[in-house]
């Protein structure tokens, strides 16, 4: 066998060789030609021959570089100082603007995110958990991106002057600017240079007209001796996915930087829970970098149909997943802003949830669409109107409510002293009840102050016993001590790769069980002899609540039986 192959390949070397002798033959002989013909070149006519020219510079038919022209001089570039500790204190009260901004050497990396969490779309114990290096999942790589200081230094905590570059684009010729919150957040002076300025100026100052920082929205105001030029701002919902789409701004310094892409997605949450509930953005593949951050990103009418606000990145660069809050979402918050009282005033009836629940969970409870309330805040609307933790909402003046993003819109835009018709199901009966709207800023600031210390861990726990493996949980009754308004048995493992793994109820050990398919458990038996009824494609659906704080909501898990 081992000569047979020897002699294969030789032959398919000698056939090889052949071929290439014969190319090579043949390549000579046009090479011969060749010289001979070139030899005859003087002997040509070519007197009818044009010669070539090179013409004059024309513009390429393509709308990027009108729209380029149009809305470049709107577009400016933002620079802030976060002056040490030590000079903040020295400094008397109200903006200076003496001392000159010199452009960072070396971008630093994003910054982080504040990681509230409020009432009208707040999410249960799981939220913010797995991920990498301690962080919360999308968290690792969401990031705001301009330079600025790290996550663990405060401004000026080292003694050293900070500085931070961003965008933004005029839309008032009286010198208004919008721009994202995290460009100005903790600035004590900011200037604004002109798309016009000359190289080497710092720009002017700026004054903070509002900020919001739901949506990251802030509101900066110029001097001027003339109209200054503006962008013409569009309408977002008309955006489709695959629309061309150019963003202009200065990352990384550079100057009038004009890039472009389409649409990748629309509506898009990428921060979960309350920190994101206002946040639902237009996605994009044209690059944006740190230095974009506030700037706007344009359709091919030349219109801004967003700001650029973030990336998601694991190298704090481009990697072609941008995001920026679309401008109908901009319109209502600048509106507000440079109104009298210069803030957003959002309404709320004191309440939680949380939002893509299972279809199963829907199916357990009777719903097709509502929200399921998971938290009730004491003293607001909704406690005051007798609403529980569990009621279905299903309509806000008799108009069906999709999910929680759409009561979340509906609410927040009601003013604060007006009231609004909730219909929702309790126990499978629809029932209605007139609650007054709250001002959400006022109402969270009260939570905070109050704090929530209600209940305790229970100690002297007995030992587990392990339920049906067709759910794959353990858990015993509650200890002695428990909180006496507390009922349900207790989480104590859950088996890798089951049911209840697969649900995510993991991330709850240690929570309390309160209800299974919207039965009340009060000890193990009960728990057992419910999951012992179940088959293969029942839903499921739990009711789990933080022993330590029974009184603060409740969370729902489901799924179908595999």
């Amino acid at each position: 066998m081992k000569s047979l192959l020897g002699r294969f390949h030789y032959n398919r070397l000698a056939s090889t060789f052949t071929i290439l002798t014969t190319l090579s033959a043949g390549i000579l002989a046009g090479s011969f030609l060749a010289h001979r013909v070139r030899g005859q070149e003087s002997q040509v006519n070519s007197a009818d021959a044009t010669p070539l020219k090179v013409p004059a510079p024309h513009e390429m038919p393509t709308d990027f570089s009108r729209i380029a022209k149009e809305v470049g001089p709107a577009v400016v570039n933002i620079n802030t100082q976060i002056l040490p500790k030590q000079q903040q204190q020295q400094r008397r009260r109200g903006p200076h603007y003496m001392q000159p901004w010199s452009a960072p050497q070396q971008q630093q990396p994003p910054d982080g995110d504040d990681d509230d969490q409020g009432p009208d779309g707040g999410q249960g114990p799981q939220s913010g958990q797995g991920g990498q290096g301690g962080q919360g999942g999308l968290q690792d790589f969401f990031n705001r991106f301009f330079g600025g200081q790290g996550p663990d230094m405060g401004p000026g905590d080292d003694g050293q002057e900070r500085e931070s570059l961003g965008s933004g684009f005029i839309v008032d010729p009286r010198g208004y600017i919008v721009t994202n919150n995290h460009v100005v957040d903790k600035a004590d002076r900011i200037f604004v240079k002109l798309a016009s300025d000359p190289e080497g100026n710092q720009g002017r100052p700026a004054t903070v007209i509002g900020v919001d920082k739901a949506t990251d929205i802030a509101v900066l105001k110029i001097q001027t001796d003339s109209p200054l030029p503006t962008v013409k701002v569009g309408n977002s919902d008309g955006v489709q996915v695959g629309d061309w789409v150019m963003a202009i701004g200065e990352p990384f310094g550079l100057a009038k930087t004009v890039t472009a892409g389409i649409i990748s997605s629309k509506n898009r949450t990428v921060e979960p829970g309350t920190p994101g509930e206002f946040q639902h953005f237009l996605q994009t593949d044209a690059a944006i970098n740190p230095g974009n951050s506030g700037g706007p990103l344009v359709d091919m009418a030349g219109q801004v149909i967003g700001v650029n606000t973030a990336i998601y990145t694991q190298s704090a660069g481009n990697e072609g997943i941008g995001f920026a809050m679309p401008s109908n979402s901009i319109v209502d918050v600048y509106n507000a802003l440079i109104g009298p009282e210069h803030k957003v005033v959002r309404g709320s009836i004191g309440i939680s949830f949380q939002p893509n629940l299972p279809s199963a969970v829907a199916r357990v409870y009777g719903f097709k669409s509502g929200v399921i309330i998971s938290q009730i805040t004491p003293g607001q609307p909704a406690a005051k109107a007798g609403l529980k933790v569990g009621d279905i909402i299903t309509t806000l003046d008799g108009k069906p409510v999709k999910d929680g993003d759409d009561l979340v819109a509906i609410v927040s835009a009601r003013k604060p002293g007006s009231t609004i018709d909730v219909g929702y199901l309790r126990n499978g009966q629809t029932m209605h009840a007139t609650l007054g709207i709250a001002d959400r800023d006022k109402m969270m600031a009260a939570i905070n102050a109050a704090g929530n210390d209600e209940g305790e861990e229970g100690q002297n726990r007995t030992p587990g016993t392990i339920s049906p493996a067709k759910l794959g949980i353990t858990v015993q009754d509650l200890p002695q001590g428990a909180p006496a308004s507390l009922h349900g048995v207790l989480i104590q493992s859950v088996k890798p790769g089951s049911f209840a793994d697969e649900i995510g109820v993991g991330n709850f050990q240690g929570g309390v069980i309160v209800s299974l398919n919207r039965h009340p458990i009060h000890n193990v038996q009960e728990f057992q002899t419910i999951v012992a009824g179940m088959k293969s494609g029942d839903d499921v659906a739990l009711e789990i609540v933080d022993p330590q704080k029974p009184n603060g909501g409740t969370s729902i898990l489901g799924g179908t039986l595999p």
